[in-house]
């Protein structure tokens, strides 16, 4: 229960003020917590601040009397070029040249011999799709294009894309070469992809808790590797590209050059908090059925080789400002004096910028007595301008999308349609932990009305994922309360309302994730 002095408040509207949301924001996102990478003191302390909030405000602790879930987390080194590389019809690219090399394993990998190109390296028979069919790859080399085909629909494409390394290591695969379509290859130069992805990788310590099977080995491929890869094959590289441009088949195929990758990596064990909280629910028949508002905690960190003086990537917009709206929104509940029905747990999460790995370790062990049923995740809203619209990724997916909608009314505010589809947003951040686990889910952010377009993009362009998005970013902290607001009437009305959410019978998620769940039809 909370309180007793928060249940004597009688507050007719949330409590939810700019200055609130501010203060939230300035001490998560000061240079003191050193860019809140998970796994540093930064982001412990920033897990206590979340933490003796929720207790201020009469939250419980979700994970028994704890407010923290330890997530355990293993960070992996790549290899030296010496001990890593991939070798293609005898030329050697060395790991972080013109390859970039992982061992999914501890020691040392090898895998050699031939090689497949399986296409887009999808099975999926609800799709009619078997990039493999016909094709022998045990004990092979596959070599798939990164996502999947540009003519299936975006959300689709999405779905079909989280399994391909289980379904290679399904058919007894040896090795994995993933190779970067004409889309990616513009979108992320060769150079770009080895500064980002030639780092230390963090992933779940827990073998039955990592995203997907892989393979003991794997690589990604610049384009002048993929080219002497496809040297004397049916179709070299580049007309692969073209084909896959304009949506046609693709039919694998043996290549010709003998392939050989090694792998080694040094491992590094250590635990990062999720900090969780409820509020229960006051209904008997529905206090057993969560909903979720959830936040990522953690951010990049501090870099010693970043461009220009600033080195702290304090993440103020990301995710700063995410988790500051969620504890407003527990704050408003707290100072409505009314229960909700359903229990509403809070979750500032750890690790999201590592490959959501704390949802994916929430999703998979459930704190709490009860069943998430429907999730809000608030990640990185642009609080540069008034917003006058929201965008809801997934909103189509699920009864959640009419919810939402009316609840964000009430303070004016519209929902919009996503307006950047073919990013597929819906699974690039945590509430995606959930929707794999069947849950359905929105991810929520300020719009494109209003100026929005403009300050987003200039936000992804100048200051996502850099040192500059810090507290020198001209903040609308009126915007930022009135996100808390819309999230709070979001949040109280999933609490409150009559029926869960249900996935939408055509929903490419609902059919996936939750094929025996009981689905909505769609109003036309």
């Amino acid at each position: 229960m909370l309180s007793t002095a928060v249940q004597a408040q009688t507050a007719p509207t949330p409590a939810i003020t700019p200055e609130g949301v501010r203060a939230h924001v300035e001490f998560l996102a000061d240079d003191l917590l050193e860019g809140r990478d998970a796994g540093t003191r930064g982001h412990e302390i920033a897990a206590r601040y979340v933490a003796t909030q929720f207790a201020a405000l009469g939250l419980k602790p979700a994970n028994g009397d704890n407010w923290y879930q330890q997530v355990p987390l293993e960070m992996r080194a790549l290899g030296e070029p010496a001990t890593s590389f991939v070798t293609i019809g005898g030329t050697r690219y060395a790991n972080g040249t013109q390859a970039i090399v992982r061992a999914n394993a501890p020691g040392a990998q090898k895998a050699s011999g031939e090689a497949v190109f399986v296409g887009y390296g999808i099975a999926s028979p609800e799709n009619r799709i078997d990039d493999y069919a016909g094709l022998d790859v045990a004990g092979k080399t596959v070599v798939m294009l990164y996502g999947a085909p540009k003519s299936l629909p975006s959300d689709v494409r999405a779905a079909l894309g989280q399994d391909k390394g289980k379904a290679a290591k399904a058919r007894g695969a040896a090795a994995v070469i993933t190779l970067f379509d004409s889309e990616m290859v513009k979108q992320y130069p060769w150079e770009v992809v080895v500064a980002e992805a030639g780092g230390p990788a963090t992933r779940l310590a827990e073998p039955s808790d990592k995203p997907q099977e892989l393979t003991p080995v794997s690589a990604l491929l610049s384009p002048v590797a993929a080219e002497a890869l496809f040297a004397g094959a049916p179709s070299s590289y580049k007309q692969i590209l073209a084909a896959a441009d304009k949506g046609r088949a693709l039919k694998g195929f043996a290549l010709k050059p003998a392939v050989a990758i090694e792998g080694t990596s040094s491992t590094r064990a250590f635990t990062s908090p999720n900090v969780v909280g409820v509020i229960p629910g006051s209904d008997p028949a529905l206090a057993g059925e969560v909903v979720l508002l959830m936040a990522h905690l953690d951010h990049n960190g501090t870099r010693p080789d970043a461009k220009g003086e600033d080195k702290v990537f304090n993440g103020a917009m990301d995710n700063a400002a995410g988790t500051a709206s969620m504890i407003e929104v527990a704050r408003a509940f707290a100072a409505s004096g009314s229960r909700p029905k359903r229990t509403v747990m809070f979750a500032a999460v750890t690790a999201e910028e590592d490959g959501l790995l704390g949802s994916q370790y929430l999703a998979k062990h459930p704190v709490g007595a009860g069943k998430v049923v429907s999730v809000v995740n608030l990640d990185m809203p642009i609080l540069l301008y008034d917003f006058t619209d929201v965008v809801a990724f997934g909103a189509e997916h699920s009864t959640m999308g009419p919810l939402v909608a009316a609840a964000a009314a009430k303070d004016g505010v519209k929902l919009s349609p996503d307006p950047m589809p073919e990013e597929n947003l819906f699974t690039r951040s945590d509430h995606f932990s959930f929707v794999q686990q069947g849950v359905p889910s929105v991810f929520l952010v300020t719009g494109h009305a209003n100026g929005g377009a403009a300050a987003f993009k200039t936000f992804l362009a100048t200051h996502y994922h850099k040192p500059s998005d810090d507290l020198k970013l001209p903040f609308n902290w009126a915007a930022g309360a009135k996100f808390a607001r819309v999230n709070y009437n979001i949040a109280r009305d999933l609490a409150d309302a009559a029926q869960a959410p249900r996935w939408y019978a055509d929903s490419p998620f609902g059919k996936q994730f939750a094929a025996d769940a009981p689905k909505a039809v769609r109003a036309k």
